[in-house]
């Protein structure tokens, strides 16, 4: 497939979406009504890709005539746990998403049925080293919800309109490069919601060029790591990227995450399957990191990545057991309570493996605030773990427009200096949003492998320099901003002016002739 095909087929894809999207929405709010919609993608994904394995076992073994949907269930019972030892799930030909479907409009209990099916691929799991990745993934999909009518034939008829409506969808065979159309259109889809979702669609997604810097930043010099963590994970798109740039198998021990909202902890597992992350290559744990951290066996990690929340309320040292935390402990002080950002801060790098690299996203007050953050800020630049502080365009993310910066922490560092890198003006429009372009971020990208002095765009200041500054991190106190403004040569404007004053007495003197010359003539 070249490029400018799937490029067209993408954008084909993308429109189609928005129009059934908008179609069905009705009285469900698009951001409620994302639930419904991912999950009836992500049905129809495992439904298609246990379909295809089942199918090509058998027509590998010479049954080329053999469809896992056509046969019956008692059929299937016989392949169950080979397929779940295999896949990690399991759905009844029955249950398939395409035979729902095609029975849904004239299902009249279609909300029960679905509720059975949703059950039992949960089911399916249980007791199997994929339990936790599958157990109530379709918790946010509400069959029975009054947003979708007031009676149950009104639900079952929106119900049915969504299974038919996601069918439509064209993704190909999916043997033919599917990952990338059920990938691409829930990615479509998130970005969809989260750009018309105000300040809650900021809090779970952030946007594909932004999440593709951050990866590359932290894989400068690599081409393989052990494995890659973000502790306030959202839907999961950062931990994508680098299945993306370097491909999931070279990401050897996996995608590790933790999520405290229950709806996007379950979207970011869905959006791992969509992807073709397996359920043993990735850990997508619920709860509160700073508080309640669920993969102390899995660290360090080689690459850390987040766009954790900013400046939310934490539990600090109003629970005395945190100062003692071993994450936190070696600031000697923790976050505020009512700014959380450093703390998360101090448990990545707590977290990061000798040889690792952490791009963080930073509200830009944790830059330069006082207090106990200045106390954490000396900490980690007297130890020399900050590596480089790059400024983001404002209006980059959803829900916010404010300017952020990424942080970079490294704990095997070659100099003893910081790079900061003024990238505020590296953007494209897009929208009523900005975005990097290719452009921009190849431009960030090469000056922080460079890490050299480029004039009005990157500083290279040492750690004595900054203590100096009383541990000033924003990338304004140490890039000199270029001055923008017309340089005036006094000579020459006052040479105009006395050209201007010249011909100004020209032509007061001509006027006053041609009115000598009127008074005259009466």
């Amino acid at each position: 497939m070249t490029p400018t095909t799937k490029e067209a087929q993408r954008a084909e894809l993308h429109k189609t979406i928005w129009a059934l999207a908008n179609e069905l929405r009705g009285s469900v709010d698009g951001w409620d009504f994302k639930s419904y919609m991912l999950n009836t993608l992500f049905y129809r994904y495992i439904s298609e890709n246990l379909t295809a394995y089942v199918n090509k076992w058998e027509h590998d073994s010479g049954n080329t005539a053999f469809d896992y949907a056509s046969i019956t269930d008692e059929m299937a019972e016989k392949i169950r746990s080979e397929v779940i030892s295999e896949k990690g799930f399991f759905i009844y030909p029955s249950e398939l998403f395409g035979n729902i479907a095609n029975r849904s409009a004239s299902d009249p209990n279609l909300n029960e049925t679905l509720q059975r099916v949703f059950a039992d691929i949960e089911g399916a799991s249980i007791g199997t080293e994929s339990e936790d990745d599958f157990k109530g993934l379709f918790l946010d999909f509400d069959v029975n919800s009054p947003k979708l009518g007031n009676t149950v034939e009104e639900r079952n008829k929106k119900l049915s309109r969504i299974l038919t409506t996601i069918q439509k969808l064209n993704m190909g065979s999916f043997a033919d490069n599917q990952i990338d159309a059920f990938g691409d259109a829930y990615e479509y889809l998130m970005t969809m919601y989260a750009s018309n979702a105000g300040k809650s669609g900021g809090e779970f997604f952030t946007p594909q060029e932004v999440s593709e810097l951050l990866a590359r930043i932290t894989l400068v010099g690599k081409t393989e790591i052990d494995g890659v963590y973000d502790p306030a994970c959202g839907s999961g798109s950062l931990l994508l990227q680098y299945a993306k740039v370097l491909g999931k198998d070279k990401v050897r021990r996996g995608f590790f995450g933790q999520e405290i909202n229950l709806t996007t902890y379950n979207l970011a597992r869905i959006n791992m399957f969509l992807h073709d992350v397996g359920y043993e290559q990735f850990n997508i744990a619920l709860g509160n990191t700073l508080t309640d951290p669920k993969h102390w066996d899995d660290e360090p990690f080689g690459a850390i990545v987040s766009n954790p929340p900013y400046s939310i309320n934490w539990e600090g040292d109003s629970n005395p057991l945190l100062i003692n935390d071993e994450r936190f402990a070696p600031a000697g002080v923790l976050a505020p309570k009512s700014k959380a950002d450093l703390a998360f801060t101090m448990h990545m790098l707590s977290w990061l493996a000798t040889d690792g690299t952490a791009a963080i996203v930073e509200f830009p007050g944790v830059m330069y605030r006082g207090g106990a953050e200045q106390k954490i800020r000396k900490y980690l630049i007297d130890n020399n773990f900050v590596d480089t502080v790059i400024q983001l365009p404002d209006n980059l993310f959803f829900g916010t427009s404010i300017a952020t910066c990424i942080l970079v922490l490294k704990k095997s560092k070659a100099d003893n200096s910081v790079l900061f890198i003024d990238a505020s003006k590296e953007f494209v429009k897009s929208g009523k949003n900005n975005k990097l372009s290719e452009e921009n971020r190849k431009k960030i990208l090469d000056a922080y492998i460079a890490r050299e002095d480029i004039e009005y765009f990157a500083k290279l200041v040492p750690n004595e320099a900054l203590a100096d500054k009383e541990y000033n991190l924003s990338v304004s106190s140490s890039v000199e901003a270029e001055d923008t403004h017309e340089v005036i040569d006094i000579k020459v404007l006052n040479a105009e002016i006395d050209r201007i004053v010249a011909r100004q007495t020209e032509l007061r003197t001509a006027i006053d002739e041609i009115v000598a010359d009127l008074e005259g003539a009466k």
